[in-house]
């Protein structure tokens, strides 16, 4: 998929530094050469020697290193790729570029390169907030920088979460592959679902379920890496929004189901999204308060099927149609009998019992059931499950007809 492309990966000084080592392997799996520079910070993280076993190239790290510069290295290093990659970037790293600083190797050849930069934000949610960090980051994109992430989650420091986590080696594969802007889904739709469905009982309550969101973004942003054109309808999430995806956001079933509809034609969709079973016939238009008549008593109807609708869609269905069964039980038995009744091509079933750590978790196991069988995967992390569903979506459509 990035056969040929030449990187060149800036790693700045922060603790996601080490996860560099896994981004340069998942590039170079695909194709890619990488050349690195490490900056001085980055270099209490990860070692010289341990990035130039995996780049299979020198790094680079001094600005001043008589042998690099006999022939201008720095200026060479910043022009001789197709692709500058900066991860993670520092509030630093972004502050220096913002004012045009050149005072190592790495803010040297961002300075001097004409060649598209991606930038990999992570710093502590204060910081990713703060003015001066805000204001910078306004300023490169003017610039016309690219950004990937940064991510939601918990940080290094004991107890701090938030907006300013790098985003995972994956994701950052699959931003780099969208940039290229080829990929075996190239010409082809995705249709994606992601996340909850939230029921209004009355103004402040909702039935709801413990789906994050994360498997579904994960696709989303594994179709667009693959160079899919794809349509993301997502429940509530507290997930940033997958870079070159558009979004299309609701709350209800109903909601899903009109914006599914919309979204249509496409050549794949895959409904990952945990959708409410039910809702209330009669959505109170005020709270509901407690009182003397006791509890309140609650009548529910079926929300619409999504999945059996579009499986069943005579004249728009598309071609392939992927469920997800969410089961605590006889997961496989289940799943299957699923597949049977909705009429779709494949389901994934998972595990979401509370033992399982599926629901909000990073990672999850999964059972691919098809008119084939049952193949089981091992257990990977929900960007690793993302890509391996879209590798076997790419090679049942195959390539778009010239």
């Amino acid at each position: 998929m990035l056969n040929g492309r030449r990187i060149l990966l800036i790693v700045g000084g922060g603790i996601a530094a080490y996860k560099t080592l896994d981004l340069v392997r998942r590039l170079k799996e695909r194709g890619a050469s990488v050349r690195a520079v490490l900056t001085d910070a980055a270099q209490q993280f990860v070692t010289p020697l341990s990035m130039g076993t995996v780049t299979g190239e020198q790094v680079f790290t001094d600005l001043f290193d008589l042998t690099a510069e006999h022939d201008v290295g720095h200026i060479r290093l910043a022009r001789d790729c197709d692709l500058v990659v900066v991860a993670p970037a520092t509030a630093d790293l972004m502050a220096k570029m913002a004012s045009g600083l050149a005072n190592d190797l790495a803010s040297t050849a961002l300075l001097a390169t004409d060649r598209p930069v991606l930038m990999a934000p992570a710093m502590n949610p204060t910081m990713w907030s703060a003015a001066p960090t805000r204001r910078n980051k306004n300023i490169l994109t003017t610039d016309g920088i690219g950004w990937i992430g940064p991510a939601t989650g918990a940080m290094a420091e004991r107890g701090e979460s938030g907006l300013g986590r790098m985003s995972e080696p994956l994701e950052i594969v699959a931003a780099i592959e969208a940039h290229f802007g080829k990929g075996p889904l190239s010409g082809r739709h995705l249709l994606v679902t992601s996340g909850p469905t939230h029921e209004p009982i009355d103004p402040v309550r909702v039935i709801a379920n413990r789906s994050s969101g994360r498997q579904g973004h994960a696709i989303a942003q594994a179709a667009a890496g693959a160079g899919a054109k794809v349509t993301l309808v997502s429940g509530p999430v507290a997930l940033p929004d997958p870079q070159g995806v558009q979004v299309v956001k609701v709350e209800t079933a109903r909601e899903m189901l009109a914006a599914v509809e919309a979204a249509l034609p496409a050549d794949a969709a895959v409904f990952a999204a945990a959708v409410a079973d039910w809702r209330v016939a009669e959505e109170a238009s005020q709270k509901i308060k407690k009182g003397a008549a006791g509890l309140p008593t609650l009548s529910f109807v079926e929300n619409p099927d999504i999945l059996a609708t579009i499986s069943r869609a005579a004249g728009r269905r598309p071609r392939l149609v992927v469920g997800f069964a969410a089961e605590t039980s006889d997961v496989v038995a289940n799943a299957a009998a699923k597949r049977m009744a909705k009429g779709c091509d494949w389901i994934l079933a998972n595990d979401v019992s509370a033992a399982a750590g599926v629901f909000g978790g990073e990672a999850n196991t999964i059972h691919m059931i098809s008119e084939a069988g049952v193949e089981t995967w091992p257990r990977m992390d929900k960007a690793e499950a993302a890509r391996q569903l879209i590798d076997r979506i790419a090679k049942q459509l195959g390539p778009v007809a010239p």
